[in-house]
């Protein structure tokens, strides 16, 4: 708890009590130094007054005008409709939340100045809550500079954060002394860290096109680089399980009962493992691949010879289903030879949970496989010498953390898993602790999903095209990205897709997953699928990590411009996994927009998940590509991958520098930029 009874720095400023100290610390802030660098998230332009005549649909923009009329509406959400009118025209403003006196300030009002996204609803365009600014005499001058929106928390207004930011940077650069820690190779052709800290607090409205930003993402980005290589340095100096020699009996029994052959990618991949695993530090490898290019039996091969060795190997999957899948799968491959097999997941029965538990903690149980069940504080293993993590965007830096603690004495290696292919400049900065092996190669006899784009119109022709491939003894998915009908959407929901199909296809077999059913119930139906009991799968995205459905070759897929093309990528892998030639459809909304359109021909027109990845990382950023705005990983302040990539080069020739020769400079550069927010990436 929070000594309110010490002077602090922040207390000093005028408006910060205990209370907003409290809040100012939750976002991390404990000094003046950490509000200079608490950077804005964006900005809005408060620079220019546009007319109500001129307003652009869904872009914030600044007005200014009177109120000419009150009328507040009663019923079970009161709201204030208020006249809002300028030389150009009138608008209509709804407030839900207001007080009489607020209504009373605005009817005395001489001007308003009104802030917000105008829509036009019915004809009139109207503003729903925006920001309104009273005044009783001539209004101020306009800003000259943009406004800054900052990261805040509960308790912390914009206006409030940002008269506290701005009494620190009057403080001036001699009070702050910030020290140029970039050699002045690079830094004499560079504004001034001052400078650019200023300009990003107060922009102008060429900010982006400036030096600045550049001046403070390389800095960033150099400190997020030197965090990782040193978190990787700490962590070699680890002691982990060290095989002696890697036999490959075991694993030539498995091969040869394959009916292909491992594919080049898979086999180089295999003997980067083999050498991480006869090192005395443990390893920490990124395997990235392309859905389908045979991940998991990498996975399977790299857990033999630490199993052999006597040392446990534990699988994480991100959802119940993939895990039993996996359980399924490893238990085919191991059981010939005499190797244990476990499940372990959240939802299992007390009895078989205890007996699991006592397996692994007296050893009797070799390989484990399970969701984050397997990281609670009441499991033990015996010896862990390996942890694989499957889907590795599905689990924060403290997860996988957890279970590497599972390994007591030795840090058990880790192998993450992903079928997001990552781009370049991804590796480069999300992931520079790691080391990265890639397959980039699909097996054999694995021909391309031939992917078509419909209008949702044309529904009940794919309808026609199932029921002929049914027909022929093939199997089809059908994913819905809703699973209820709401006010908000027109999408189709999974459960009225289901009824419509079935009074289309009266004579099919069609089953029904999504998120919200419970365990069993899922299980049992994809299983079902699976097996070849159903024809049509309906289902939610939970089924973009499912399991293996061989004889499965039609993806349908309703508003594929709501998801992104890594996941849309991703569910079209479930398909092309047999003989029979795949198709993936993807019935898009009858109006979609022209950027929508252009993303799903991407997908249309490759199946490379290498270049979708990079694709994806232009239009959406790197937070969607990586998982990390649902994990709250690695996050920056200023840089932007689309942006300052043509860094990144530069900045890997620079942090070996610094991180060999320079631990210093390494400590204050990373204390700087990430600070209290170190723990994110403590891996």
């Amino acid at each position: 708890m929070l000594d309110t009874t010490l002077p602090s720095e922040l207390r000093a400023l005028k408006g910060v009590g205990p209370k907003v100290e409290q809040a100012l610390n939750r976002l991390g802030l404990f000094s003046l130094r950490d509000l200079l660098f608490h950077l804005p998230a964006r900005y809005e332009d408060r620079t220019t007054l546009v007319n109500i005549a001129d307003s652009k649909p869904g872009l914030p923009q600044l007005f200014q005008g009177e109120i000419t009329s009150q009328t507040t509406i009663p019923g079970r959400r009161m709201q204030a409709v208020l006249t809002f009118e300028d030389v150009s025209g009138a608008a209509r403003i709804r407030l839900f939340h207001f007080s009489r006196a607020y209504l009373a300030t605005l009817k005395a009002a001489s001007s308003v100045r009104v802030f917000g996204e105008p829509r036009v609803y019915q004809g009139v365009t109207e503003f729903i809550h925006p920001e309104i600014s009273v005044f009783k005499s001539e209004p101020p001058p306009l800003d000259d500079t943009l406004t800054p929106i900052y990261p805040n928390t509960e308790g912390l207004s914009q206006p409030k954060i940002r008269a506290i930011v701005q009494q620190a940077l009057n403080k001036g650069p001699d009070f702050f002394s910030l020290e140029e820690l970039l050699d002045q190779d690079y830094t004499k052709h560079q504004p001034t860290l001052w400078k650019a800290l200023t300009a990003v607090h107060q922009p102008s409205r060429n900010l982006p096109a400036t030096a600045f930003i550049e001046r403070l993402a390389f800095e960033e980005l150099l400190a997020h680089r030197l965090l990782l290589l040193t978190r990787r340095e700490d962590y070699t100096r680890l002691k982990s399980p060290q095989l002696k020699t890697i036999k490959n009996h075991n694993r030539s029994m498995i091969t040869k009962a394959l009916p292909f052959d491992l594919t080049n990618a898979q086999s180089t991949v295999i003997r980067e493992i083999d050498g991480d695993l006869t090192r005395g530090h443990p390893m920490l490898r990124l395997l990235q691949g392309d859905v389908g290019s045979g991940k998991t039996l990498v996975a399977a091969l790299s857990a033999l010879p630490v199993i052999e060795a006597g040392f446990q190997v534990a699988l994480m999957a991100p959802t119940e289903l993939l895990s039993e899948q996996h359980a399924s799968q490893f238990s085919e491959w191991f059981s010939p030879l005499d190797i244990s097999v476990g499940w372990l997941t959240g939802s299992m029965k007390i009895r078989p949970r205890r007996a699991i538990l006592e397996h692994l903690a007296n050893g009797k149980c070799q390989m484990v496989i399970g969701t984050h069940a397997l990281f609670q504080d009441e499991i033990y293993f015996h010896r862990l010498g390996l942890v694989i993590v499957d889907e590795q965007h599905r689990f924060g830096v403290a997860q996988r953390l957890l279970l590497r603690e599972k390994g007591q004495n030795l840090t058990p290696h880790q192998l993450i898993m992903t079928a997001t292919p990552i781009p370049r400049t991804l590796a480069m900065t999300h992931f520079a602790d790691l080391d990265i092996s890639v397959i980039d190669e699909l097996p054999p006899g694995r021909t391309p999903v031939d992917t078509r784009i419909l209008n949702q119109s044309r529904a009940t022709e794919i309808t026609d095209r199932l029921d002929t491939q049914f027909d022929e003894g093939g199997q089809a998915y059908w994913v819905c990205t809703l699973i209820e009908e709401t006010e908000q959407s027109v999408s189709e929901a999974a459960e009225s897709r289901v009824e419509k199909l079935k009074q289309q296809l009266p004579h099919r077999r069609i089953g029904l997953v999504h998120g919200r059913m419970k365990t069993d119930e899922k299980s049992e139906i994809m299983t079902a699928f699976a097996s070849g009991d159903l024809d049509l799968l309906v289902a939610t995205t939970v089924i973009e990590v499912g399991v293996n459905v061989p004889n499965a070759n039609i993806m349908v897929i309703e508003n594929p411009e709501r998801l992104g093309l890594a996941q849309l990528h991703q569910l079209r892998g479930r398909v092309g996994r047999g003989a029979r030639v795949s198709f993936c459809i993807l019935l898009a909304g009858d109006s979609i927009s022209q950027q929508s359109r252009e993303r799903l021909s991407l997908l249309k027109n490759t199946n490379d998940g290498f270049e979708l990845a990079e694709a994806d990382l232009r239009l959406r950023g790197p937070g969607d590509v990586t998982g990390t705005r649902q994990t709250g990983e690695l996050s920056f302040k200023v840089a932007d991958l689309s942006q300052h990539a043509h860094l990144l080069d530069q900045i890997a020739s620079l942090s070996e520098t610094i991180r060999l020769n320079h631990g210093e400079t390494r400590d204050q550069l990373i204390e700087r930029w990430i600070g209290h927010e170190e723990h994110f990436v403590n891996v």
